[in-house]
Formats: C-alpha cells, structure tokens, sequence
C-alpha cells in the first residue's frame, strides 16, 4: 500500500501549533504533499518534520507567501523544483519526487480574483501547465512510471464540488474557462482519484472559509485534488477528506485529503 495525504497548511508556522504537528505524528501517510508553507526551510518550527525526508519549493519572489514540499518517510530517488514554466520556477508552486514506481507531485496552482492580474497569472499557468502535464505523462509513460499531482487546485471542477455553485458562476475557481480546462485535462486520460472514488455526490469538500458558518454548515469547496494517471488511479482503495470534528478544532480552513493506494 501507498498512503498518500495532501493539506494546504495556511502557513505551517502558524499551523503546527494548532494541529499540524499532532496531525503529522500520527498519519499513517507514506507521503505528505503541503502546500501554502509560506516560509523558507530555516523558518520551518524546529522538530516538526523530523523522521521525514522534506523537498521543499518556498517562494523565492515574496518572502512570506505559496511554498510547497513532499515529506516521504523513504529517500526519493530523485527531487526536482519547478519546472512548469522558468516564469514560475520561483514562485513555491511545484514540487515533485521519484519514489519506485510513482512520481509524487505537490501543486499549489494561483489563486484568482476576477479582474485584476492575480486572475492574469492564474491563466497563464493554466496555459503553460496544461502541455507540461502531458509532457511529464508522456515521459512517466516511457519510463513505466505513475504519476500523481497531489494539491490545492483552486479550481472546483463540477457543480457538485461547491456547494454554493449557483454564488460563484462569476468568481475565480468556478469560472467556465477554468472548468472547462479542468474538463479538457481530464479528457487526456489524468483522473481525479477522490471524484472517482467518491461517485457522483455533493462534495466531499476540503475548504470552507473562516467567515460566518461556512464550516459548521458544510458550505465548502473541493479544490484539494488527487490527479493521477489511469494505472495509479486505479488502484486507490480508499480516499477520504479528514474533516476536523468542530470548527474550533481546525488547523487550517482546508484539510487533508488522504488516498490509498494499493
């Protein structure tokens, strides 16, 4: 069995003492994929990733924001930063490791807003993203390799991953552009492991804004997503999304997806 977890942590050093760090020593995950660090490695809290081997991307263009890593239990047999695009290598937002068999990716894709450059970025690594996933499908392919994009997607693919759809028509991550190249990815053959699993239900959401009572009713997002190639997604055994009890017990407004994979 491969375990494999993936949390946008919010930032881990204001994480760790919430929850991160109680929740890291007791997941049974061979492979945790973070996302949002929003720090350098030297900044990480002390002791919080021991027993782990840590890839880790932060943001080199402003400090204090994005960062991603992949924490394997086993030394990957090789890390590579960036990537996608030389425009983003900077930017803390891909991170991937070669373990037997798999490759293991950790996405932080840009979040939007409607009409200003933020959603200007967002579209452009959308638009260079999308051949860079082909091309690392068609190299795995080769070397008979999976691969799995483990991340905050900030894209909610369907109208059954918000629960709010009808809200949000015009706002970034539900945008027709946005889902219709979620839609066109697919199409190429990468399935969205926890969707597949899960069948055709509302949710199972993995973000709910801190604002009102977005939690406790359940109004969420699912943008946290396990996207892996057909011969990995098929042997997910068991996905769920670790909901936090109360909302006074959250470490993050989102929380972790974990899939099993035989």
């Amino acid at each position: 069995m491969l375990v494999v977890a993936s949390v946008n942590v919010n930032g881990i050093r204001a994480a760790a003492p919430k929850g991160l760090a109680a929740w890291l020593a007791r997941t049974p995950a061979d492979v945790v994929c973070l996302q949002e660090t929003r720090a350098r490695p030297e900044e990480v809290p002390a002791g919080l990733l021991d027993g782990w081997h840590v890839a880790h991307a932060p943001c080199e263009d402003a400090r204090g924001r994005n960062g991603v890593a992949v924490l394997t239990r086993a030394q990957p047999d090789a890390v590579r930063v960036g990537g996608v695009d030389a425009a983003f290598d900077g930017s803390g937002r891909w991170v991937e490791v070669d373990l037997p068999g798999v490759t293991v990716a950790s996405l932080y894709l840009p979040n939007g807003t409607v009409g200003t450059p933020k959603q200007e970025e967002k579209d452009r690594f959308l638009a260079l993203f999308a051949p860079y996933l082909a091309e690392r499908r068609e190299k795995a392919a080769a070397e008979d390799r999976e691969v799995l994009v483990c991340g905050d997607w900030n894209i909610a693919p369907t109208e059954r991953d918000l629960r709010n759809w009808r809200g949000n028509l015009r706002n970034s991550g539900f945008l027709p552009h946005e889902r219709e190249w979620m839609s066109a990815l697919f199409a190429t053959g990468w399935v969205d492991v926890v969707r597949e699993r899960h069948g055709d239900v509302d949710g199972p959401y993995s973000w709910w804004s801190y604002r009102g009572r977005a939690f406790d009713n359940d109004t969420g997002w699912r943008i946290d997503l396990h996207v892996a190639t057909p011969g990995l997604a098929a042997r997910a055994v068991d996905a769920v999304v670790e909901r936090a009890p109360s909302h006074a017990e959250r470490w993050s407004d989102h929380a972790p997806v974990t899939v099993t994979y035989a």
